[in-house]
Parts: C-alpha cells; structure tokens; sequence
C-alpha cells in the first residue's frame, strides 16, 4: 500500500502553527519546526513492513498549498494520514473533502488528541475512512493498513529512518537547540505521572510506556552518526529512578557526554541535587520544568502533585548542577484573580534574577477535548464557545476574571523578565559558546512578544 503521512499548508496571518510534537498549540510569528517523533516512526514502521510511505510535511518545508497538492497528486497514494489539534481541526475537515473531490480512491486517516475525544464529530464533518484512537500512530497506522491488530511493544519498534522523515527539516529553525542540527527523540509515551488536568497528551497516552535504555541509546548513536549536536527528549516527563541512573551511566560509558548535549522534559519534586549532577556529567543541558502557576490552589486543582516549596527547591538544584532551567508559565486561569496571576509571574521572574531559572515562556491556559480541565468547565456552563477555531491562545474560550488584554500584558510581562540583570549575563555567556543562537534567542523573545500583543 501506498501510504503518505502529510502535514499540509495551513495559511494564515497569525503565523506558523505549531502542531506536530505539541502538547498545547500555538502559532509562532516567527517560523520553527518541531519533529514529529510518533508520526516518524509510524513512516519507518510501515516502510520496514513493506509498504511505500511518502513524508509530506509542507509546514516545515514552507511549501505552498499548491506546491504540496502538487507532490501529492504525483506520488498516488493509496491512503493519507494527518494529524490533527483542536484549533486546525476544521482546516483538516476542509482538507479531507478537497482530498477526495481530487483523489476519489484515497482513503483518509485522521488522528490527534482532539479525534480521540471527539470522533464522531470528525466522521460527521469529513468523509474519512479511519479515526484513529490514541497517541500510537505507529502501531494504530500498521494494523488499519495489514487489517490485523499489532500488538504495541515499543521495545520491537526500528530505529527512526531520519532520511526518510527528512529530519533536517527540522534540526535548525527550534528554539530549544543551543547546537545545531538537533533531533528529537522520545524516551517514553508519554508522562510517567501523566495526571494533569490541563494536558491533551494524557489521553492519547493514559499509560507510561518506557522504551528500554539501549534502546535510547541506540537511537542517540545513530543521530550522532547523523551528525546531530543536541538531542531533546520529548517524553512528557523522561523517565527517572533506576531508569534515568541507567541512561545516565551509558551515556557516559559510551562516551556521548563528550560528543553532544541533551535536553529533556521534567516535574518538580522527583529529582535531588544529586541526580541533576549526574544528569549534567552525562552530557544534559537543559531540563524544562512546567511551573503553571505560583499559587497552590491552582497547582491543586490541576493535580500536578506538587507544591510551590518543590519548585522553588527543585529549580535551584537543577541550576545548581550546572543545568539550564526553563520554566513553563500559564495565565488566565479561571478561578485565578489578577493577584494571583502577578504572583506566578512575580516567581517566574524571581527565579530568573536568583539565577535558579535563565529562560521561560509563558501562554494562555486552554482547555482542550479529551482533558479533565475541558470536561469540568463545559459542565459548570464555563465555556464560552466551542468554536474549535478559537482554540489557539488568541482570545478567551471560558470565563475568567482578567480581560483578554490583561492577560497578554502578564505574558509579555513573563517574557520580559529575560531583560533583567542576570538573565542578561547568562545570555552573554552562551553567546561566547554560540553567538548566533544570541540572535535566535533575541529575535525568539521579540516574536514571542509580538504572538501576545
């Protein structure tokens, strides 16, 4: 079968979306392109099983909707897969229908955080012959197409075809990367803890699956063979205990700490001084912390299990370690009074001046299908709209006390906590490392602020 995985074009003035390998959605001023591991792996699958796989991902070549119906049309495929976001979710409807009013015969396969939730509406809406559950594409891709259920073993899955999945695509326009090319790679599906009432991911992966050590490592070996220079590990929380000690050790054993830098997702509250030392002698960099808010009301009622003692004590041990601390902020809680919002941003930027944290960034909160967060407000009448559109961090979509540009003020005041002294100081000195990723973090912060005006 002939098979294309295909993130088309979305046009449109707010900016790049960022869709693919993304918990929340947003679109950026300023274009990067985000590698989507799960999707990647499901091209590499389904090659290893026989099947021709086209990778079509006319957002992160800035292809034009033509230019990508164009190498579509001419490739023929049998079926096309897309992955889909809560705010897009209408555009990949359209696109469905001009699929099949341009190839009659091709079957259309959606999947996405927002299908899970919701998939009768998507076979309501569009002519689609699949709406795959769940965050497994890999897997869920491979049974539809042999017509038998593949057992999910992460463990038995190849390595990523990077060639085929054309990751250079995406190894340079990230904000993440200090070194470039980059890669992303998962470690895990997904979060570990996997239990806050905010993220879409949880119901795609409600249960941890750890992929093996040398199975990890193996991956990292062939990316530096590919030439990569930083590697981010994109599980929603890396794993940790006996786990993380393992890969620690065989990063060192193998002699990776010496050749590339390594980034990963993380929560407060898990890790000691001493693990974030053994993290940084491994060859970590950076480690990203969801913060979410300085009031434990909110940290409560969002079941992150922790308490704002564990995230002013975990950033200081990760900084202390050597690593570079960056910190998620949301704003426009529902339940949050203006107080108590300048309060999370006040920590935001308390931690920075400490030197316990040296970059953030700050969004809207949004209440996504599929999430505990969404299913509470919807009951106690909370949201404004279902308009999928306005899904996307520009307006409000539930009732809060802070107005639309109150919010946007806190976030660009978030943002411009990266101005202060310290901050400043710690840019200077990765710039002797790496001066144009300088320019790449300046003119970030600057699209950042213009995405919040």
């Amino acid at each position: 079968m002939r098979i294309a995985i295909c993130y088309p074009p979305i046009p449109s003035p707010k900016g790049t979306p960022l869709l693919s390998q993304n918990r929340q959605f947003q679109w950026f001023h300023r274009p990067t392109a985000i590698y989507p591991v799960v999707p990647a792996s499901a091209a590499t699958l389904l090659r290893a099983h026989g099947h021709d796989v086209l990778w079509l991902d006319g957002i992160a070549r800035g292809l034009t909707p033509e230019a990508c119906w164009r190498e579509l049309e001419a490739w023929g495929p049998d079926a096309v897969f897309l992955e889909t976001k809560t705010p897009v979710v209408k555009f990949h409807w359209a696109w469905v229908r001009e699929l099949k009013r341009r190839l009659p015969r091709c079957q259309a396969l959606i999947a996405g955080d927002h299908v899970t939730a919701f998939p009768e509406e998507t076979r309501r809406n569009a002519p689609v012959d699949a709406a795959l559950m769940g965050g497994d594409y890999d897997f869920a891709l491979l049974s539809w197409a042999e017509g038998r259920d593949v057992p999910v073993d992460l463990a038995a899955l190849p390595q990523i075809d990077r060639a085929l999945t054309r990751w250079r695509d995406y190894a340079t326009r990230n904000g993440n990367f200090l070194r470039t090319p980059g890669a992303y790679l998962m470690s895990a599906r997904d979060c570990w803890y996997a239990r806050c009432a905010f993220c879409s991911w949880a119901a795609l992966y409600p249960t941890c699956r750890t992929r093996p050590v040398a199975h990890v490592l193996d991956e990292i070996s062939g990316l530096l063979d590919l030439g990569a220079r930083e590697i981010m590990d994109d599980a929603g929380s890396q794993p940790v205990g006996d786990w993380l000690r393992a890969f620690c050790e065989g990063l060192l054993s193998r002699g990776y700490a010496r050749r590339l830098r390594l980034d990963c997702n993380q929560r407060f509250g898990t890790l000691r001084l001493e693990d974030y030392r053994l993290m940084r002698r491994a060859g970590y960099r950076m480690v990203l912390f969801g913060l979410e808010s300085a009031n434990q009301a909110t940290l409560d009622r969002l079941n992150k299990g922790i308490d704002v003692g564990q995230i002013r004590q975990g950033a200081r041990d990760a900084a202390q370690a050597g690593l570079h601390v960056h910190l998620t902020l949301m704003l426009g809680y529902p339940w949050e009074t203006l107080e108590d919002a300048r309060r999370t941003v006040a920590l935001g930027r308390e931690l920075l001046r400490r030197g316990h944290a040296h970059t953030l960034q700050a969004t809207w909160l949004v209440p996504y299908p599929g999430t505990p967060l969404f299913r509470d407000l919807r009951a106690a009448g909370d949201l404004l709209t279902e308009d999928w559109d306005a899904y996307d961090m520009r307006a409000p979509v539930m009732r809060c006390p802070l107005s639309h540009a109150q919010i946007n003020a806190l976030v660009s005041q978030a943002y411009r906590a990266h101005l202060q002294p310290r901050p400043l100081l710690h840019a200077a000195a990765r710039a002797l490392a790496n001066p144009a990723h300088l320019l790449k973090s300046a003119a970030a912060l600057l699209s950042h602020l213009r995405d919040f005006r």
